[in-house]
């Protein structure tokens, strides 16, 4: 008794379905109209951004960093332009209690080298102490340079969870963008190669077909184990990779995120 081979056009639960190259390259000339339309319309977004106003402010405000209270305006490291990412900050949690989308968007700039080559500098900046912010960066491994500007007037200090980003003209300092809420995308590059991927993000507000990987809470922790969670023995991912990295029995963290 010979059994027939299963349809290759027919979807199994879970998977996108099996199609010859020439259907495939079909479907994929047909998405990459709508991909073309929309980098397009970033381009358009990208110019409206270059012709913001902008906004001057005082650029010798003292920010703290590794080696000691510098003046805001040390932080471009004598170029044009900087770029910050404001990240968020439980007073007084130990590591594994840091915000869990600020502690992914940092991990994803360990050099840049690229953003010199173009005049443009960045930096961390967050409201912890430095004392605990010290720890922290240490414990993680992070290699850009970080700041406190804990008590620091805005635009430099207050709200947290944004990119923004600065011009300098001699001793002058202006603001000239910041983002909101999914704007810190940009610095998180494994999220546009997840798009790319069949399953997505994973995540609980994407629409995906009937029969895929039921969705998540966006989480970026694990347990000892690896496995995903969003339990109080987790920690962001990269740090069970850091010396002393051993399971915790609590994130450690009460009151409000800074």
């Amino acid at each position: 008794m010979t059994t027939a081979p299963p349809d290759p056009s027919t979807a199994r639960p879970g998977r996108p379905p099996v199609v010859d190259l020439a259907t495939w390259q079909a479907a994929r000339a047909e998405l990459l109209v709508r991909e073309k339309a929309h980098t397009r319309e970033g381009d358009a977004l990208a110019a409206a951004r270059r012709r913001l106003p902008m906004v001057e402010f005082d650029g010798t405000v003292q920010v703290v960093g590794a080696d000691g209270p510098v003046p805001f305006l040390d932080l471009f490291q004598g170029r044009e332009e900087l770029v910050v990412y404001k990240h968020m900050w439980w007073d007084g949690a130990p590591h594994q209690g840091q915000c869990e989308g600020c502690t992914t968007a940092a991990w994803h700039v360990h050099d840049a080298a690229y953003l010199h080559a173009r005049g443009v500098s960045y930096a961390v900046l967050t409201v912890g102490r430095w004392s605990e912010v010290a720890d922290f960066v240490e414990f993680m491994g992070y290699t850009e340079p970080w700041y406190s500007v804990r008590d620091v007037p805005a635009p430099v200090g207050e709200d947290m969870g944004h990119i923004t980003c600065f011009l300098r003209n001699g001793d002058r300092t202006f603001l000239t963008y910041s983002t909101t809420g999914r704007g810190n995308e940009r610095v998180n590059f494994s999220l546009g190669l997840l798009d790319m991927t069949p399953y997505g993000r994973r995540e609980t507000w994407e629409t995906n077909p009937e029969g895929w990987p039921e969705g998540r809470p966006p989480a970026w922790r694990t347990d000892a184990d690896g496995h995903i969670t969003w339990g109080p023995t987790s920690r962001p991912v990269p740090q069970w990779g850091r010396p002393g990295a051993t399971p915790v029995e609590t994130l450690g963290r009460d009151g409000s995120c800074h």
